[in-house]
């Protein structure tokens, strides 16, 4: 299966684009997609941990389930005042 993901703020700066697609086995879980993640564009692995993640639009844990058409989307943390 192949999932798009979003990227947004520092995640985005970091891999230089707005979307990444992973292929990942079904069934699949944003915890797999992270692990999938971390391996396949290794920058990016410290901010994955500390970021949120969203499947089709509502914050998602670990053992979400990504179904083949869902938006998924990693959502760094921000800082600013």
């Amino acid at each position: 299966m192949i999932v798009n993901l979003l990227l947004f703020a520092a995640a985005k700066e970091i891999a230089g684009t707005q979307q990444l697609e992973l292929s990942l086995d079904q069934p699949c879980t944003v915890g797999r997609l992270k692990s999938a993640l971390a391996a396949e564009c290794p920058e990016l692995a410290a901010l994955t941990a500390r970021s949120a993640f969203s499947v089709d639009q509502t914050y998602a844990n670990d053992e979400t389930v990504i179904g083949p058409a869902s938006e998924v989307a990693m959502i760094p943390p921000v800082s600013g005042g």
